[in-house]
């Protein structure tokens, strides 16, 4: 085949969709403008002291396994996935340190000695959670639902006579709300609203889908940091021939007549029948596409996510009263979501989350240090906020947190890197700073991330964090996946005869619900990862 598609970004989206296109015939090149791959997901060394920068823990991870399968490979042989437990660590402002867990009886004995009382609400918000899951998964995340074709067949019909099990009409907070009495499991799990980047008070209780898929599915980390992944992942695809040009933006898309014709790139036109876009689809339409105003206008009205402040800190002692993950929670969660989104500052008492993986990589600090990943939540950009103060102010707010919990941590900083919302956006070129594309801070836009095929200009694709399904590890990997395969259902490409090109056994991939992970049919030689 001499079809080409050029890659917009080599996010984990862009990079994993280049595999799969490489693999179905395509020549496929790829441009990012910055000097790594990975997109938000990123690695910093300094002093002796090595960080992730994006994603800290992995759900999902049968996707992971379904792409590098569809590669030919099998993931174990490259990436070690290691179940973390505790998942995290919570601190709360009463003294509360509750542990949670993947493992069903560790959680119920941790429950039993904090909070009980709570455990059977905890069981039953859990079945409910699954049971989203189970119901929503196969149509809102699996599929491109966009796609009239796709979302009327006849696997889903089930979904759409119990479309109100979805839980749409209320917020994940008042939902929760009607689970718990222990208002420190409310706040536990409104903060999963944070997973997509929204506000639990104004978020659709559909969205109480995603603790499901960290109890019931584990949650991991990958042994020798997350930015493994971007890095094997680009691994794989060089090897599969896909051309991958770093500090290479691309500075306009091309088309005309309503098709794709290229790109350009340092002033050069690079021809291309297909552009799939992994840049934030917003800032696709105000900067890198001419001719689409009225659909950048439409997308400039929907609210941001959540932005985020970064603080990594190298420390120069170990510290036994934190976990892998940590939560520091605020006293007022509903006034913090409301500064942030509301009044869109940062706000005055942040919950701190601090992932530390020299925990379980104790090589990425010196011998009897630790190296601190910490992240607040913070608003999309204004163009009012003086991030320079609100550095120095949100410093003092965590250190006087972790003072209150005993802990001292402001004379065993050794260094410091911060990112602010605004060095996101000049880094990720992400709307106005958010980090998860579009909030869903309301009943209808929980279901209105932009689609992966656009509806305006022929050729073009759009995959990653800011497109359907949305952000994280796994959906973005899956927008990736919907995004190729659309490009490979308008050349006409039958997918299972790639597959058995490469696997005698002509295994069939399939999502089944009710399992709640991707199955391996017709093939005697396939494990699937355990939950």
């Amino acid at each position: 085949m001499n079809k080409k598609v050029v890659v917009v970004g080599g996010g984990l989206a862009g990079i994993s969709a280049a595999i799969r296109l490489a693999r179905m015939g395509f020549k496929v090149q790829v441009f990012e403008k910055n000097s790594m791959v990975g997109g938000k997901m990123g690695e910093v060394k300094m002093g002796g002291f090595r960080f992730d920068t994006g994603p800290s823990l992995l759900t999902m991870p049968f996707v992971i396994d379904e792409l590098f399968f569809f590669a030919g490979l099998q993931r174990s042989a490259l990436l070690d996935f290691i179940p973390v437990e505790p998942i995290c660590r919570y601190f709360y402002p009463d003294g509360t340190r509750l542990n949670t867990f993947s493992d069903h009886q560790n959680m119920m004995a941790e429950l039993q000695e904090k909070m009980p009382g709570q455990e059977k609400a905890f069981e039953d918000f859990m079945k409910h959670s699954r049971n989203i899951y189970d119901l929503a998964a196969g149509v809102f995340l699996f599929t491109p639902f966009q796609e009239m074709r796709k979302l009327f067949r006849k696997e889903h019909f089930p979904a759409f006579f119990k479309i109100h099990r979805l839980d749409a009409m209320k917020t994940m907070h008042r939902s929760i709300s009607e689970y718990f009495s222990d208002d420190r499991l409310v706040q536990l799990f409104d903060r999963y609203a944070t997973y997509n980047g929204s506000n639990p008070f104004q978020a659709p209780a559909t969205l109480n889908i995603i603790p499901y898929a960290e109890y019931g599915l584990g949650a991991y980390y990958i042994r020798g940091g997350m930015y493994r992944l971007a890095e094997t992942l680009e691994m794989i695809a060089r090897n599969m021939g896909v051309e991958i040009h770093t500090s290479a933006p691309v500075e306009k898309i091309l088309h005309a007549k309503q098709r794709i014709t290229g790109v350009r790139v340092n002033g050069e036109i690079i021809t291309t029948e297909y552009v799939l876009c992994n840049a934030d689809v917003v800032e696709a339409h105000n900067h890198l596409l001419d001719g689409v105003e009225r659909r950048a206008a439409r997308l400039n009205k929907l609210e941001p996510s959540l932005s985020g402040m970064v603080f990594l800190w190298g420390m120069d002692r170990k510290f036994p009263e934190l976990a892998h993950h940590n939560i520091l929670f605020s006293s007022d969660y509903q006034r913090e979501f409301s500064q942030i989104f509301d009044d869109l500052q940062a706000p005055d008492d942040p919950t701190v989350y601090i992932s530390i993986t020299s925990k379980t990589d104790p090589e990425h600090a010196p011998q009897n240090g630790e190296n601190w990943f910490i992240l607040l939540n913070m608003p999309y950009l204004s163009g009012k906020q003086n991030w320079g103060a609100e550095v120095n102010r949100m410093r003092s707010r965590i250190l006087e947190k972790m003072q209150r919990y005993g802990l001292e941590a402001e004379s065993h900083i050794t260094m410091e890197k911060v990112l602010t919302p605004q060095d996101l956006y000049n880094l990720y070129r992400s709307n106005r700073g958010s980090i998860y594309g579009i909030s869903s801070n309301s009943r209808m836009t929980a279901f209105k991330r932009p689609a992966n095929r656009s509806r305006d200009i022929n050729g073009l694709y759009f995959a990653g964090g800011s497109a359907h399904p949305g952000g994280g590890i796994p959906l973005v990997l899956l927008s990736g996946k919907m995004a190729a395969e659309l490009i490979s259902e308008a050349e006409g490409i039958n997918l299972e005869n790639i597959r058995s090109r490469h696997h005698p056994a002509s295994p069939k991939m399939v999502f089944r619900s009710k399992v709640s992970t991707f199955e391996e049919i017709e093939n005697p030689h396939y494990i699937p990862m355990k939950k």
